[in-house]
């Protein structure tokens, strides 16, 4: 696919999006913020936005193109919704790709209809961006496992269905020991509470104790779920990039709008110099953080070798999001203290744009990944 353009069904799936974002923006507003929203989630699955998550042909493979496509689209209306549906495919993409076919269905009609709530649980308070040294414990107990300790920092927990929890199965092998797990909210031994965040949609801590998982919860194979974890996130870093595209394009939008028609200083804002300057700056990172989106998304979509593909979702995800937040701040900077207001949408913006340059690989473990292919490379 030419990354410099959308084909007609690309772009008959983003008008779809929009045609449907001012409704779910509706619903997505109407929820108190913090809290997963149900709602949100069944009209998305109505919709069949989620089921555009995976594959039609039951296969669950996921275009890493429809979602960047699908979250940059929501993103530039709702950063809730679009939250809501990337948290769904998150959680939910590892054991729908490479889970036993007890968990596919049990569990798959109900995440693309929106009826049950997924989430991923990888981080934990002493393994977030060193994500090999995590230490929530799985105990051999007969043919299955025991699960003991505590994930951090979760998104949707502890509201959740279903999680996908990565769990050390082998103790002193770092990213060799670990195994990909699928497990009901429900399960006896799991608890959780809320954390308190920057965020619109919840955050959560998971205790496990004693949580009983089956050769049928693994996903993929005993001892691989670093792989998983990996080949997940490799889908889902250059559509974080795709969030943050939206959000930046709704943040020049914005500024544009208001700085054509604002009068100052005996003449319209955006006739100074030093503001159209700062609208060209503001435009050239959107369509840059677009084009490095799309060609992380392309990457992957064509199945290139598995070191460029994560290169390329490294580079996507660096960039777009420091990008975002350096427009969005500078719209914040060029509307004045009304961007600032409670319910205006730059106000949204300059809080939700802040936590993609952390999750999901922070800005600083981008530049290691991309570092070490360059290195390796050429060493």
């Amino acid at each position: 696919m030419d990354a410099y353009a959308l084909t007609a069904e690309q772009q008959q799936l983003v008008d779809d999006v929009r045609a449907v974002s001012i409704e779910l923006k509706s619903v997505a507003d109407a929820a108190p913020h913090g809290r997963v929203n149900r709602d949100l989630l069944l009209h998305m699955g109505k919709r069949g936005l989620l089921a555009r998550l995976f594959a039609t042909d039951g296969s669950s493979k996921a275009a890493a193109m429809d979602l960047c496509l699908l979250r940059e689209s929501l993103a530039t209306v709702s950063t809730q919704a679009e939250t809501a549906l990337a948290l769904q495919g998150l959680g939910s993409y590892p054991f729908l790709l490479g889970g036993t076919q007890a968990a596919i269905g049990r569990w798959r009609d109900a995440v693309v209809e929106g009826r049950a709530v997924a989430a991923f649980a990888l981080s934990e308070s002493g393994a977030g961006s060193d994500a090999a040294a995590l230490a929530l414990e799985a105990k051999p107990d007969g043919p299955g496992w025991r699960l003991h300790g505590e994930k951090m920092w979760i998104s949707n927990a502890p509201e959740a269905d279903v999680y996908t929890v990565f769990a050390r199965t082998t103790p002193g092998s770092r990213s060799r020991g670990v195994t990909a797990f699928v497990v009901a909210g429900d399960s006896d031994g799991l608890q959780g509470d809320s954390l308190e965040l920057l965020s619109p949609h919840p955050i959560g801590r998971l205790r496990f104790d004693g949580v009983r998982v089956t050769r049928d919860d693994v996903i993929g194979e005993v001892d691989g779920g670093f792989k998983v974890a990996m080949r997940t996130l490799d889908l889902f870093r250059p559509s974080v990039g795709a969030f943050a595209v939206g959000m930046a394009q709704a943040a020049l939008d914005v500024t544009v709008e208001h700085t054509t028609s604002r009068t100052a200083f005996g003449g319209v804002l955006s006739d100074q110099q030093v503001v159209a300057h700062k609208l060209a700056d503001m435009a050239t990172q959107v369509e840059a953080s677009r084009l490095l989106v799309y060609w992380a998304a392309a990457a992957y979509d064509a199945g290139r070798e598995a070191a460029e593909v994560t290169r390329r979702a490294a580079m996507a995800k660096l960039y777009a999001t420091e990008a975002a937040q350096i427009v969005v701040d500078t719209a914040v900077q060029l509307v004045g203290a009304r961007a600032l207001q409670t319910g205006h949408p730059l106000e949204h913006l300059y809080r939700d744009v802040r936590a993609p340059r952390i999750y999901e690989g922070a800005s600083e473990i981008q530049r290691t990944i991309i570092g070490r292919h360059l290195t390796r490379a050429s060493g």
